[in-house]
């Protein structure tokens, strides 16, 4: 019989998406392992109360100590990285250990509104659709291939609460059903372009 996928969760903050990854019914792998760079993150709080090995670790500027990182996730047999409100920019010793390996989910539908602050800055440029993206991770900021998307209309009457809420629970189901096809379906890359079997 196969082993399942060990997943490791990096995350920085209250760890909602985590906890929609542990609820989840069924992800195609096993989170074995939480990792975050701030010892105060709710993540980590939430991966204990479920059995799950969780540390934070010394990022480090620029996340020079990756290898540190590295080293934790080896000692894990890790396979596959799922970054959950990780607010650092992976360098390329990190990548390379895991090519095409690293998901990310990001508030807002790709390539529109990269990087911190995506649901203010779509709010303040007045679009009328947002949303959240699943994808893999390169070295560009919030630019590697689409692997799935789920629109949010955005509403006359909205505040940044408001439409964070939104988003957020969105995010909860994408990410999920994300990591799911990930994990168990045939999917092809042809340049940027995610094609799903």
């Amino acid at each position: 019989m196969t082993s399942l996928p060990r997943l490791a969760v990096l995350a920085s903050g209250q760890g909602t998406n985590l906890r929609a990854l542990l609820d989840a019914e069924s992800l195609g792998g096993t989170i074995v392992l939480v990792l975050s760079d701030n010892p105060d993150a709710g993540a980590l709080d939430i991966a204990r109360a479920r059995g799950v090995d969780a540390e934070a670790l010394d990022a480090g500027p620029r996340f020079r100590n990756e290898a540190a990182w590295l080293a934790r996730l080896a000692r894990a047999h890790v396979d596959t990285i799922l970054l959950a409100g990780f607010m650092r920019i992976l360098q390329a010793g990190f990548l390379e250990a895991f090519p095409g390996r690293i998901l990310n989910i990001h508030p807002s539908l790709l390539p529109a509104f990269p990087g911190t602050h995506a649901i203010a800055r779509a709010l303040e440029h007045g679009v009328r659709v947002t949303g959240c993206t699943v994808h893999l991770v390169d070295a560009g900021v919030d630019e590697g291939p689409i692997l799935d998307q789920k629109a949010v209309e955005v509403r006359e009457d909205d505040t940044l609460d408001t439409l964070t809420a939104r988003v957020h629970e969105a995010e909860y189901g994408l990410y999920a059903k994300t990591v799911r096809d990930y994990l168990t379906r045939p999917f092809a890359i042809e340049g940027r372009r995610v094609t799903w079997r």
